[in-house]
């Protein structure tokens, strides 16, 4: 499955058998020698009540990460079309809390992605205080950048443009930074205008994506915070756009956007 080309093997957990380990992860991610995907999404039976699943997620390196805002859409559209269910609301439960849904009948998904957080030790980032602004070393220059929690970590620069935005020299280097003691997710930012933004994303564990649904949440958060942006903002990501909203502090962040199937099948292990 994808989301705007940011792209998932989704499997159901075997009762009774161990889950694949990081080495056989890293295999299947492999584009060229195995399916290729920038996260794996495992799915399991629900653990609360009026929930319809549990589901996990594993980048393609094979480490575990909280949450994925485009893999929960695709995850409540599989789940949806095996239950036979409709347009609608829809319970999931991750490691990062419980996420709704609501399907539409043109394809769209939305996903409620908790309240943003911006205190330090929810990323983690080692701050000595809460601040809308943080200097780091890295590159062998000085960046500003907001962080944020989506219940995952995520680093956000405000650049001129994304056409010329450094992510493959500071993508690398920001998510291994000392600060963030389990990595971070980081994102390139141009604010188009109030009510738009394009953005670009390193993901923790994967690189570049075509498209990242919590660092799009956490682009916007950190430019809401920053007084740059609307209640709802167009994100333009490479693989295509998504709509976030969000009212503001103490209030949940929204995802919107497309969750397409691309075939089906089976692989030993």
């Amino acid at each position: 499955m994808h989301g705007l080309g940011n792209d998932f093997i989704v499997f159901d957990e075997t009762p009774g058998a161990p889950l694949p380990g990081a080495d056989l992860l890293r295999a299947w991610g492999d584009r060229h020698r195995g399916i290729g995907f920038d996260q794996a999404l495992v799915l399991s039976p629900p653990r609360q009540p009026g929930t319809a699943v549990y589901y996990r997620i594993f980048n393609s390196d094979g480490n575990e990460v909280e949450q994925c805002g485009n893999g929960a859409r695709c995850v409540a559209a599989l789940v949806a079309r095996r239950q036979g269910l409709g347009p609608g609301k829809l319970t999931m439960d991750s490691p990062a809390g419980l996420i709704h849904a609501r399907l539409t009948g043109d394809g769209e998904v939305s996903v409620r992605m908790g309240v943003p957080n911006f205190a330090p030790a929810a990323l983690p980032f080692t701050a000595s205080a809460e601040a809308a602004f943080y200097a780091l070393e890295a590159g062998g220059s000085t960046v500003e950048i907001g962080a944020v929690s989506i219940g995952n970590p995520h680093a956000v620069l405000r650049i001129p443009s994304v056409k010329t935005a450094p992510v493959d020299r500071l993508g690398p280097v920001l998510e291994h930074h000392p600060r963030f003691p389990r990595r971070t997710n980081v994102g390139f930012m141009e604010v188009v205008d109030r009510g738009h933004i394009r953005l670009r994303v390193h993901e923790r564990g994967a690189g570049e994506t075509l498209a990242c649904g919590t660092g799009a949440c956490g682009a916007v958060a950190v430019g809401r915070r920053h007084g740059l942006l609307d209640a709802i903002v167009r994100v333009d990501l490479p693989g295509g756009t998504l709509q976030i909203g969000w009212e503001g502090e103490g209030h949940p962040i929204w995802l919107t956007g497309p969750a397409t199937t691309v075939f089906e099948g089976f692989i030993e292990t």
